[in-house]
């Protein structure tokens, strides 16, 4: 089964996101919207087939990434969420959350071997 199929998001707290994610744009050339950048690209498999990798910093006393107590989370792209979390399931990993359903994705959040918090995202490209 095909688990992992790339980078969908790096996501990090920031005492000030708004005027990081500013010097970002004017330092280094982001191209920012109100979620910080988000990064377009191809697939190899499908040359026509366009992705998105999303780069955002959070406000430093965020909730978001908890139970996680780190700086960041990162989201990876999966190709078929459901049966991947029944894997996991099988495997023993914990599952923070239920699978959540929006216009652009599937997503559910994970904690990894050392306590990080994980984002996996079935993207509907």
């Amino acid at each position: 089964m095909k688990k992992v199929t790339g980078i969908g998001g790096v996501f990090f707290k920031a005492k000030d996101p708004k005027k990081l994610t500013e010097w970002y744009r004017d330092n280094l050339g982001l191209t920012t919207n109100p979620y910080g950048a988000t990064f377009e690209w191809y697939e190899a498999a499908d040359s026509t087939k366009k992705a998105q990798t999303q780069w955002t910093p959070f406000s430093e006393t965020t909730k978001y990434f908890e139970p996680s107590g780190k700086d960041f989370m990162i989201n990876y792209r999966v190709a078929d969420l459901t049966a991947l979390v029944e894997e996991l399931k099988k495997n023993g990993v914990t599952i923070v959350d239920k699978i959540e359903t929006y216009d652009y994705g599937k997503f559910i959040h994970i904690l990894d071997a050392e306590g990080n918090k994980i984002q996996l995202w079935e993207p509907i490209d």
